[in-house]
Formats: structure tokens, C-alpha cells, sequence
């Protein structure tokens, strides 16, 4: 197995090699050369632990690891940081499976791939004889900020730089960063949204200027978005996995199809779902559910991909992007790997902000469904999923949740569906709360915090506890245009 840029197919990376490097240096993302079939089968998924899961996934793409590396990484990560035996669990509820990915560390599905990323990290520097000091350079709607701070906080031989959209994230969002101690952790504050942080930071990577003296003075760039490899391979796991779980409830059959349902911003986590597809997983339908800021979900209808709309802030900030990096990824499958073509399509989007895919690409997508669900559904499910069940789902499941209620009645879709549980209703406990009850939207978001574990009579995650009364360490803001000059000065550069 190799690894090959989306905009040049004479690059060829081991495994190692491109989670190590992170984003290629012509700003594409590394794709295999090919998708590895698994090969156990599919009635003996159910008896498999999530670790044996994971390494059965992740032998196929991550060829140049040793199984005991790779094995080590996958029990150093998937271990007592989560708060459930099982790692993510299925919940059904209404006569849908919700997949809860939010048991890690800091109680959203960033964790899953990002407890695993710096043993990964860590073992391609070995592997690849580096002896740079590694520098995640990263930006967050949200999730990922703090997940991969919990992953490389205090990991020798690495910092960590984030930036996050400093008005687009929830208070609970903020805090878990800002209050992040260990000493090669940075958090910062960007006066412009997602898009503006996600942009720079890939200008920052394809900076031959400043790659050059970070070379100088012992430092590589890597990645922690889902823009990196390593990322995006350990998310394919619980698609599979969760699989394995139906058949062993008796909830489908070995080889009956399911629909999975994803909330979804920058694309990673539904290609995770299509890699499990194309591994051999029965799948009928990837519904990606989009919140109010509908980009993807127009693309899938129209073939036209438009960033040039007003960009909302919603209940489900996670979701608030417009430019869904990991899309590259599925267009440059779509056009038969022609790297040109895929290169061409980025430029168009970049220089203005749209592109449009032929017929025959639109026909490679029919594996995806756009569905969409508003503030205003997505509140409405929230209630009455609560009311009818007393299951209680954050904004981003509730756009899921919300979506799939429309794409079942508008398709008559029965396929058993499983839903992406994103993250815990308490990281967003004021919207949730909220939804459920008006009165709640008086209440600060720490008052609510008890009153939401009574509510979902659920325990309070540790990592709310641990914000409650921890102290802010990062408090830089800056504009778009000093991202670069701050991360040169974290680096003493």
C-alpha cells in the first residue's frame, strides 16, 4: 500500500511517510493507492472486541506497521480514557441505532481517531528515522482542538499549536482548550470563522519560507485535522464495528445492507463511512446530513459545489463550514484519479469559491445522499426524541437525526439505520437544554449541567467535571493575518 497526493500521482508515500508528513506539499491530501477488503468475515465481526476491530481495519491501509506496532498503538489508545468497555456503543432509540462516538477522553468522536493519532505519529518518526521535533499544527470548528490537545499534551518529542474560530465555538468547546496545561500546548483565538483559521493553516503548511526554517531549527509540520491520513483511517473502525454489533444482536443479518447517517462538516467522517463501504461492508446509503450552512447538501443535488454564501452560526458549530476539506478526497476518486482534473476543480474553488463535477463524477456519488435538517428540526427532534424516549442527543446528532427523519419519509427508505452520535449533549448543554425546555435558555451553561445529568439521567462526563473549576492558561486572540507571525514566536523562530 501507498499513498499519493489528490493533485500529483507521482508522489508515493508509505503509510508511515504520509501520517508522518500530514498534508502534501502541493496542498493535496494523501489518498491509498488502493481501498484493502477485509478479510474476515462478516458473521464473525460480532465476536470481535473494538480493538480487534480497529487492527483488522487498519492492517489494510497501514501496511508498512508492524502488527506489533501497530497493535501497541491501538491498545495504548482505546484503553480506560474512555468511559465504556465497549468504546462506542449502539443505542436504538425510535427504531434507529445511534453510535455513540463520544466516550473518550473529551466527550466527542474527535477522540476516536485522535487517541490513536500520536501513537501513530510517533511510531512513523521511528519508523522513518526523524529526529525533528514534531509540530501539529491545527484548526478546529470545535472537536478536534481539544482532542488532539488531550492526545499530544505532554507527548515527548511533540507540540501543538491550535487555532479555533473565537465566536464560533460553545463555552464548553472554549474552555476544554483554553484550560488545556501542559507546556507544548498553544490555544488561539482567531477573530474570523473555521474556514478563514482551515485556510491559513494550509497556507502555513505549503510556506516553503518558513518549512525551510523550521528545518533548520529541528521542526516538522504534521497535521491533526482530517486532512491527515492517520486520522481518517481510524474512523472507518466503528462503521465496521458498529456493523458487527447488529449482526450480534440479531438487529440484521450477516450481509443485509444498513444505512449509516452523518452529521457532517469537513467531510472526514462519512468518508470513513464510504472506506467501510468499499472494504466490503454492506452499505445502502450514506446520508450526509448538513445544518443550515447546506453546502454539501446542495452539492449533492446540484453537482455544483458553492462556497459563496453567507456563512451561519448555529446550534451545531462543528458543522459550520463551507469549504468540507476532505470532499478532495471523494472528487479525486470520482474523476478516476486524474490528479490534473481533481487540481484544476481546487483551483476553480479557490479562485472562485465554486466548481462544478461532470455526469459521469455525480454518477461515482450515488453511494451518497444530501439530506438537510434546520435550527429549527433539529430542536424539535431533540424534544420530542427526549419526550418519547427520554434519550437525550447534542445538535449535531439532532441534525443527523433530524435529516434522516426527512431523507426514510421523502425515499421510504426502511434500510436499519445507524446514526453518528457526534458528541454528548453536555458540550452543548444550552442548546440542548433549551430544546427540551424554553425556560433553560436563561440559565448559564454551568447551571445547566446537573440539570441535564438528571434530565438524560446520565453521569456527569469527568471532562465537564474538569472544567468547572479549572483555570484559563490560553488567552491569545489574533486576526486572520498574524496566524503566521504567532506561530513563528510559539516556536522561537
Amino acid at each position: 500500500m501507498f499513498y499519493t497526493s489528490t493533485r500529483d500521482n507521482s508522489i508515493k508515500l508509505t503509510a508511515s511517510e504520509a501520517v508522518l508528513k500530514g498534508l502534501s506539499d502541493d496542498g493535496g491530501l494523501f489518498v491509498p493507492s488502493e481501498i484493502p477488503s477485509l478479510d474476515i468475515s462478516l458473521d464473525k465481526l460480532g465476536d470481535m472486541t473494538y480493538q480487534e476491530t480497529a487492527y483488522e481495519v487498519m492492517k489494510g491501509f497501514l501496511s508498512d506497521y508492524t502488527e506489533e506496532e501497530l497493535k501497541n498503538c491501538i491498545n495504548n489508545a482505546y484503553d480506560s480514557k474512555f468511559d465504556t468497555e465497549e468504546i462506542a456503543p449502539l443505542v436504538e432509540a425510535e427504531g434507529e441505532y445511534y453510535l455513540e462516538l463520544f466516550h473518550g477522553k473529551t466527550i466527542a468522536f474527535k477522540d476516536m481517531a485522535l487517541s490513536i493519532l500520536p501513537h501513530l505519529l510517533i511510531t512513523a518518526a521511528k519508523k522513518n528515522n526523524s529526529d525533528k521535533e514534531i509540530v501539529i499544527l491545527t484548526a478546529t470548528s470545535g472537536d478536534t482542538g481539544k482532542a488532539a490537545l488531550a492526545g499530544f499534551a505532554g507527548v515527548e518529542g511533540t507540540r501543538i499549536i491550535v487555532f479555533y474560530p473565537k465566536h464560533g465555538v460553545s463555552k464548553v468547546q472554549e474552555l476544554q482548550m483554553v484550560t488545556q496545561k501542559e507546556s507544548n500546548t498553544k490555544v488561539i483565538g482567531v477573530l474570523g470563522n473555521f474556514d478563514d483559521c482551515q485556510s491559513k493553516v494550509k497556507e502555513l503548511f505549503a510556506d516553503e519560507e518558513l518549512k525551510a526554517l523550521m528545518n533548520e531549527k529541528g521542526f516538522q509540520f504534521s497535521s491533526a485535522n482530517s486532512i491527515n491520513i492517520g486520522r481518517l483511517v481510524p474512523q472507518v473502525a466503528y462503521y465496521v464495528y458498529a456493523y458487527g454489533k447488529l449482526v450480534k444482536e440479531g438487529r440484521i443479518k450477516a450481509g443485509d445492507k444498513v444505512n449509516f447517517c452523518v452529521p457532517t462538516g469537513n467531510f472526514g467522517n462519512i468518508l470513513a463511512a464510504y472506506f467501510a463501504k468499499n472494504m466490503g461492508l454492506p452499505v445502502n446509503k450514506l446520508i450526509c446530513a448538513s445544518n443550515d450552512n447546506k453546502v454539501l447538501f446542495d452539492f449533492f443535488k446540484t453537482g455544483e459545489y458553492d462556497k459563496n454564501r453567507d456563512f451561519i452560526l448555529t446550534k451545531s458549530p462543528s458543522m459550520d463550514i463551507l469549504i468540507s476539506s476532505n470532499l478532495e478526497r471523494l472528487i479525486y476518486l470520482s474523476t478516476g484519479r486524474d490528479d490534473e482534473k481533481n487540481k484544476s476543480l481546487m483551483a476553480d474553488l479557490k479562485e472562485k469559491g465554486k466548481y462544478c463535477i461532470s455526469d459521469d463524477m455525480k454518477a461515482f456519488m450515488t453511494d451518497f445522499v444530501g439530506a438537510y435538517a434546520s435550527e429549527e428540526e433539529c430542536a424539535a427532534k431533540i424534544k420530542s426524541l427526549y419526550e418519547d424516549t427520554g434519550y437525550v442527543i447534542d445538535t449535531h446528532t439532532a441534525v443527523a437525526a433530524a435529516a434522516y427523519d426527512k431523507y426514510s419519509k421523502e425515499c421510504n427508505d426502511d434500510t436499519v439505520a445507524v446514526i453518528a452520535s457526534t458528541a454528548s449533549p453536555f458540550k452543548f448543554l444550552k442548546s440542548v437544554m433549551t430544546a427540551i425546555d424554553s425556560k433553560n435558555e436563561k440559565c448559564d451553561d454551568f447551571e445547566l449541567i446537573d440539570v441535564l445529568s438528571k434530565t438524560a439521567n446520565v453521569d456527569v462526563p469527568q471532562a465537564i467535571e474538569d472544567i468547572r473549576s479549572a483555570s484559563i492558561v490560553h488567552d491569545t486572540v489574533c486576526e486572520i493575518s498574524e496566524m503566521k507571525k504567532l506561530v513563528m514566536a510559539t516556536m522561537g523562530l
